[in-house]
């Protein structure tokens, strides 16, 4: 199972369109060459460090990603309207 499938693609569909080449072939091989999709999460929320070879400006563009979305995850509030229904 991926650890947060939406973690990348989230990231890839606000930010490739303003990719350079060069970064979209870095993006490339950081989502296709690590055996494990849970590296890349361990390395975007930084539980682990970013080995050298994939520790660019794309990963470092992916950790500000999980950032911002780790913070917006803790401001939105559960929907309570259900609490609030009349009863049936």
């Amino acid at each position: 199972a991926h650890p947060d499938p939406s973690l990348s693609s989230l990231f890839a569909k606000e930010n490739l369109a303003r990719m350079s080449e060069e970064q979209l072939n870095r993006y490339d091989r950081l989502i296709n060459e690590p055996s494990n999709d849970w590296d890349i999460y361990y390395w975007a929320t930084e539980a682990k460090p970013t080995p050298v070879e994939f520790d660019t400006d794309v990963m470092a563009m992916l950790r500000e990603f999980a950032k911002n979305r780790n913070r917006e995850q803790r401001l939105r509030q559960p929907d309570l309207e259900y609490l609030f229904e009349p009863p049936r």
